[in-house]
C-alpha cells in the first residue's frame, strides 16, 4: 500500500472527530455506539480546541485522502500519567488496518515527540483490543491496569 505520513493542517483539525469515533474499540459481537458518543466530555478531551501548544498530529494519506491519524496532547484522559507526558490517540479506517500504517504512524509520532524534547508518552488501551500488540511492538510497556484497560508508557 502506497501511503504518505505528514503533519495535519489546521484546516483539517475537524477530521479528528471522525478518527476519534474510529478509535473507539468495539468488541466482537457488540453493536457500535452512535457517533454522538464522541460529544461526551471524557471523549471531547481528545479533540476539543485542538491546536494548542502541546498538541501534535500526523495523518496518513492514500491518493490524497486522509485514512488515519495519530495525535497527542497533554490531557487528563484515560491514559493520563502526569501533566508533562503527552497521551496518544490513534485510529485508521477499517479498510486500512493490519497493513503496517498504524505502526508507521506510531513510530513517526514517537520520533516527533522525541524531537520536541518529551521524555515519555502514554496511552490507555482496552485489554481485549488487538492494538495492544502494536503498542508493545513500538516500545510501550504496561505501567498500570484496571479491570478493563492497560495504562502504558513509552520512553522516548
Amino acid at each position: 500500500m502506497d501511503y504518505q505520513i505528514r503533519e495535519i493542517r489546521q484546516e483539517e483539525y475537524a477530521i479528528l472527530d471522525e478518527f476519534l469515533y474510529e478509535a473507539i474499540f468495539i468488541p466482537e459481537g457488540v453493536e457500535a455506539p452512535p457517533k454522538s458518543i464522541i460529544k461526551q466530555p471524557e471523549l471531547q478531551v481528545y479533540v476539543s480546541d485542538f491546536g494548542k501548544k502541546d498538541d501534535c498530529c500526523l495523518v496518513a494519506e492514500v491518493d490524497g485522502k486522509i485514512i488515519g491519524a495519530v495525535w497527542t496532547r497533554i490531557m487528563n484522559d484515560y491514559g493520563h500519567v502526569d501533566d508533562s507526558i503527552p497521551s496518544f490517540a490513534i485510529s485508521l479506517y477499517k479498510d486500512f488496518r493490519g497493513q503496517g500504517i498504524g505502526t508507521a504512524l506510531m513510530k513517526e509520532m514517537i520520533a516527533s515527540l522525541r524531537g520536541r524534547g518529551y521524555k515519555k508518552a502514554s496511552l490507555a488501551v482496552q485489554k481485549a483490543n488487538y492494538a495492544y500488540r502494536l503498542y508493545l511492538k513500538v516500545g510501550f510497556i504496561v505501567v498500570d491496569e484496571n479491570e478493563e484497560e492497560y495504562i502504558m508508557l513509552c520512553g522516548l
